[in-house]
């Protein structure tokens, strides 16, 4: 087993402990405090997170580890995981089963591999740097729809683009396309990744929202860019695409 592989069978080890933890907390009334940001975080969401770094601090001490919920560790200083111990944690909060941890590791400032666990849905998705996007058994493959108005789009809300000045550029788009959805989170990506839409756009993200979708998208042929259209999962937004639509959704999301 290569190095990679043994990687990717410890996330899957760790994204299995996190499950559990998940569902113990879901549909339980689980309490919720608010931080500076506004958002909330639950007790699940720090219960995760320090099982998982628990788990990585024993199995690779060199590590560092950024999450959402606790403060970053030192590590070598090229090698990290990355967590967000619970994506979506206001549907976690209101019942909504479309929520999901999010592991990935980023060597040298490239994600080398990503899991995304969903265990509400009975769903978990993973990619590895040169092998593949997968859910399951199945291998993804982004779609071939290169026409704007013939495409599927995701997003968060448009409250999210008006908070920061685009709705211009988000209605231009959804109004062009085919049918548009706020599936939200990490889902849309996923739905990309699969080739049942074409694009999913958000403007306010941290680096553990987007560094396992991004794997994920590019190993399922797929693009994702900031808005500005460089290629990061630190670039505090995001756009996830097919390829084929994402210079022409872009142009159209920077209109003033």
């Amino acid at each position: 087993m290569s190095e990679s592989e043994q990687l990717l069978a410890f996330a899957q080890g760790c994204c299995d402990a996190a499950d559990r933890i998940a569902m113990r907390w879901f549909l339980k009334g689980s309490r919720a405090q608010r931080k500076p940001d506004g958002s909330y975080v639950t007790p699940a969401d720090t219960e995760i997170e320090r099982e998982l770094r628990e788990r990585i601090l024993a199995a690779y001490p060199r590590h560092g580890i950024l999450g959402e919920e606790l403060a970053q560790e030192a590590g070598d200083g090229e090698t990290r995981w990355i967590i967000d111990p619970i994506d979506a944690t206001h549907s976690f909060l209101r019942g909504v089963p479309v929520f999901a941890t999010l592991l990935a590791l980023e060597r040298a400032s490239e994600v080398l591999l990503g899991v995304i666990s969903a265990p509400a849905m009975g769903r978990r998705w993973h990619a590895r740097r040169g092998a593949g996007a997968w859910s399951g058994e199945r291998r993804l493959q982004v779609s071939r729809v290169s026409r704007l108005e013939q495409a599927q789009v995701f997003y968060a809300s448009r409250t999210a683009f008006v908070k920061v000045g685009r709705a211009a550029g988000f209605d231009a788009v959804v109004s062009s396309t085919w049918r548009d959805r706020g599936f939200g989170d990490f889902w849309g990506y996923t739905l990309v990744a699969e080739g049942a839409g074409e694009a999913m756009m958000e403007p306010e993200l941290a680096a553990w929202d987007l560094a396992a979708p991004m794997v994920l998208i590019e190993e399922a042929g797929g693009r994702l860019t900031d808005l500005q259209g460089r290629r990061t999962f630190s670039g505090g937004d995001a756009l996830a695409s097919n390829g084929l639509l994402h210079d022409t959704i872009l142009s159209a999301l920077n209109r003033a």
